[in-house]
């Protein structure tokens, strides 16, 4: 079982243009609207490919409703905590040069209520899936269940709020994996004991408070935030970092070793989302018994498959090019990223 959690969900919009030209009235070619967020992204993305997965969020007015049907339409197991407040919706522009324009709209605070019943509604899913013991293929040990903090927080939410459902997520047997940025990010990894830290190469960058353009930068980098753990409130150190590289690929860090994922340039309809899909692809990877160099190149294949799809639409399985993916163990620390490749 996989629980992503998104603590500020949305209705993302997109709007496909052949040139966007600001300032000028432009119809758009297509329009496309799905359930959106991080941790709904992962959470569809899973469903799709079979994975027992449930999406938690809150949800308030009538965007939060739409956001709830679209996803049981679907057919994705949901869990919504009611809130008080309308959920945001987002706005993408995809232009036919492959940019991308997005507009995402805050979100309203959670309440300390709402996050404390968010969370335990995650509790109360480990609890279950724990109770369920779904074993893996070929194993007679149940599969531990993963949660997924996934996305921004709304503003004036507690930037401690991912800390905090690491905290309860570990207490309870759970894995735990932080995809999110700034300080609810810097919070989460100096509590420790996460098992996958999922940034960007910005979002690393920002924590690294410098420029990271080499590979040895971006690997040093992650092994600070393997060791920051240890004198955590957890008390024991991060395992993994997945740092997704856009065009560049993306770099799997260890406290032992690592290594770097991609292919050949590909014309993208639209990055939003890939970065979700790499990593729902790696997770999906991962629990199915996928050793890490596998369960990289699985993830690249995913986030590649996704760039070629509208919107933050889900690839289908039949997109998944996992031959198109090189995967290079402890590469020379020396090399540039180049965004030329994916």
């Amino acid at each position: 079982m996989i629980i992503t959690v998104t603590p500020n969900p949305a209705v993302d919009r997109t709007y496909e243009v052949g040139t966007l030209q600001l300032g000028e009235v432009q119809r758009a070619a297509a329009v496309y609207q799905d359930a959106g967020g991080k941790g709904v992204n992962i959470a569809r993305a899973l469903h799709l490919y079979g994975v027992d997965t449930v999406a938690v969020f809150p949800a308030g007015g009538a965007s939060g409703a739409e956001l709830v049907t679209m996803l049981r339409h679907l057919g994705v197991s949901v869990v919504s905590i009611p809130v008080a407040n309308e959920t945001r919706s987002n706005i993408t522009i995809a232009d036919d040069g492959g940019n991308t324009t997005k507009l995402n709209a805050p979100g309203s605070a959670l309440s300390p209520e709402a996050a404390d019943t968010l969370i335990e509604a995650v509790v109360e899913q480990i609890r279950m899936a724990k109770q369920r013991g779904t074993k893996a293929a070929g194993s007679e040990a149940p599969v531990q269940p993963i949660v997924v903090g996934a996305g921004s927080l709304p503003d004036g939410t507690d930037p401690a709020f991912y800390a905090r459902l690491a905290q309860a997520a570990i207490a309870e047997g759970a894995l735990i994996a932080i995809d999110t940025a700034g300080e609810p990010l810097s919070r989460a990894v100096t509590s420790g004991g996460l098992a996958v830290v999922k940034p960007n190469l910005a979002e690393l960058t920002e924590l690294a408070h410098r420029p990271l353009t080499t590979v040895g930068e971006v690997v040093a980098t992650s092994r600070g935030i393997i060791g920051q753990g240890n004198e955590g409130i957890i008390g024991q150190g991060n395992e993994q970092v997945l740092v997704t590289l856009g065009a560049a690929g993306a770099i799997l860090v260890t406290a032992d070793t690592w290594w770097w994922a991609g292919g050949q340039p590909l014309t993208a309809r639209s990055t939003v989302g890939a970065g979700d899909l790499t990593l729902a692809g790696y997770l999906a990877a991962a629990q199915a018994g996928a050793d890490l160099p596998t369960a990289l190149q699985i993830a690249v294949a995913w986030g590649r498959a996704a760039v070629l799809e509208p919107g933050t639409r889900i690839p289908a399985p039949t997109a998944i090019k996992v031959d198109q993916v090189q995967v290079v163990a402890e590469p020379d620390p020396g090399t540039v990223l180049d965004d030329s490749r994916a």
